[in-house]
């Protein structure tokens, strides 16, 4: 099975911009609010298709489905693909929300998944925040008292953020983009999220948007207190820099830094790869291909080994299943 490359999915949103397309070369439009690229999905209607080779057209359901095998190797057998890889471009600020569990999720649908997600940063403004986490102390009926009175902000934990700042936001975090950021997201495959407060707006109808403060207080953890970016776990400091970011029981990333080429060896699991910065050429199974900033590849268990041959200095997340 050679390695997979898709449409992207682009979703317009009030907060988006216009760094999607020129920066990381997505097929954007005209318009100015293009929010997020997704790249590879697999979550009911919002489909990844193939974009070219062997399964062309095909989504990524039917993948999994007739190829799950050789998709996913010998020691997975999902009925799904369990990750929603995307693009973020926040050039407003985003709501202040909270995502479930796996168990508060299928309360709601059964057929639904928690939100476990990570980001990796990859363009600031000067202004540039996130909020993640709870300031400590703030309980249930601080930040409750909070959200009746308008002052959310003060019960968030804030700090000022950087290129290449990775953040874990677990299911059940309070946690807000600020403006000006581009960033990478890995994250479980869901699309459930609870708007705990929206800092005063309106939404395009002149009205507030809707908030779900009883469903986002119930799946807060008021335990898990501030958030703040991860120390990467240094894995190899030569000339190919390897550092793992984030292991978690849905997802592992890693960030490989090199201007040397690099491989990735077939180890029977499947591999997301996203260019961050710079360029390659993506060398495997007899194909030969750009590898641009902002594109997605899959390399499926599968697949013959894959080399990534830097022009320059390139940065290249991996993520893959534990």
């Amino acid at each position: 099975m050679q390695r997979l490359q898709f449409h992207p999915l682009l979703k317009r949103i009030r907060w988006g911009g216009t760094r999607l397309g020129s920066v990381l070369g997505k097929p954007v439009g005209p318009e100015s609010d293009y929010a997020e690229s997704w790249e590879i999905v697999d979550h009911g209607d919002d489909q990844s298709i193939v974009a070219a080779g062997e399964y062309l057209g095909w989504t990524l359901a039917r993948l999994v489905a007739e190829r799950g095998r050789e998709l996913f190797g010998s020691h997975r057998s999902d009925k799904q693909f369990p990750l929603l890889v995307k693009f973020l471009d926040a050039a407003d600020r985003l709501s202040v929300q909270v995502h479930p569990n796996d168990e508060q999720a299928q309360r709601i649908d059964p057929r639904e998944n928690g939100k476990t997600e990570a980001w990796v940063i990859l363009e600031v403004e000067p202004q540039s925040r996130l909020y993640a986490g709870l300031k400590q102390g703030v309980d249930r009926q601080r930040l409750q008292s909070a959200v009746e009175n308008g002052t959310v902000e003060d019960c968030l934990h804030s700090f000022p953020v950087k290129p290449g700042d990775c953040v874990f936001i677990p299911a059940g975090t309070v946690h807000a983009i600020g403006e000006g950021i581009l960033l990478a997201e890995i994250q479980q495959s869901s699309d459930v999220t609870f708007r705990l407060d929206d800092w005063g707006r309106l939404g395009s109808d002149g009205k507030p948007r809707a908030l779900h403060v009883e469903q986002a207080l119930a799946c807060i953890d008021f335990e898990r207190g501030p958030v703040d970016p991860v120390a990467p776990k240094v894995i190899s400091s030569s000339r190919h820099r390897l550092e793992e970011l984030v292991a978690c029981e849905y997802f592992v990333m890693r960030r490989h830094t090199s201007a040397s080429p690099f491989p990735f060896v077939a180890e029977d699991r499947l591999r997301v790869l996203m260019m961050l910065e710079g360029r390659a050429t993506i060398e495997g199974g007899g194909q030969s291909d750009q590898f641009p900033r902002g594109q997605t590849v899959l390399l499926p268990a599968m697949v013959d080994e894959t080399t990534i041959r830097p022009d320059g200095q390139v940065v290249v997340l991996e993520a893959f299943l534990p």
